[in-house]
Order: C-alpha cells, then structure tokens, then sequence
C-alpha cells in the first residue's frame, strides 16, 4: 500500500467520495515516523527529492534546551521523559517527540547561575533564629530581673 500525502483517499467537504484520477505519484510519498528513543546517538539519512537529504534520529542522548526565565540555553544530557499530551505509551516507551516533557541534566544550568549570579542554587537554607532575634534575647532588658 504504501503512506501517502495525497488527498485522494479523503472524501469532499460535501460528503461524495472522489474519484481516483491516477494512481500514486512519488511526490506525495510519505514515510513511517523516526520514533526516536533515548539512547547513544545513531542518525539515519534518507534520500529526498532532489538528491536533498533529511536526517532520522533514531536514538538520541543529549539535546539544546532553554531556561526561560533566565535566558539561558545550553546542551544538556536528556535523563527521561516524563509526561506527553498526546499519548501515555510514549512515555513508556521514552519516546522523543516534540512538546514532549523531558528530564534533563539540572548541572550546566547550575554551574551557569553560580558563575553569572555567584549564589548557589538548590542549596536549601540553613533554619535557625534569625540574628534579630540572637541579639534580642541577649539584651540586658530581656535577662531575668529586668534592667
């Protein structure tokens, strides 16, 4: 049979079928999806029209991504993938496809936010009395028996 393009095998917006005018031409040949998957990066080349060539990531381990808010972008190691819209198997199967929702490698943007800011980040903080409240209990005022 063969994935198409074409439009042939669609019915009319009034509801009649179409007839078929000819058979399938080359140019509207379509191809089965990559279905990348997470792995140590293997990449097919296929042949276009014209001679062009397009390229397959079959497995992919690393990617470009972007801290927002910072504006910050870097290449980073993909770790998982965590949720995806459209379909729950290809999280199971930790299938690559765009607006998908990936676990990356937090380091480079942690090491990043060190050298541009110089505070670390998740680092949780110390919990302790605050030095306002240090000085206040060792006040003359705030001893047994006043001042």
């Amino acid at each position: 049979m063969g994935i198409t393009r074409g439009k042939d095998h669609k019915r009319r917006a009034t509801g009649g079928k179409r007839v078929a005018l000819h058979k399938k031409r080359k140019h509207e040949m379509g191809r089965p999806a990559a279905s990348t998957k997470i792995g140590a990066k293997r990449v097919h080349t296929v042949r276009c029209r014209g001679g062009n060539m397009k390229y397959r990531a079959m497995r992919l381990d690393s990617g470009n991504f972007a801290w927002g808010t910072e504006v910050c972008t870097m290449k980073v190691q993909i770790q998982d993938v965590v949720y995806n819209a459209s379909n729950n198997e290809l999280v199971r199967t930790k299938t690559l496809v765009k607006n998908a929702i990936v676990l990356v490698d937090a380091k480079p943007f942690q090491n990043w936010y060190q050298n541009h800011y110089g505070t670390e980040i998740g680092k949780k903080k110390q919990k302790g009395v605050s030095k306002f409240a240090e000085e206040w209990v060792r006040h003359p005022s705030f001893a047994p028996g006043g001042l």
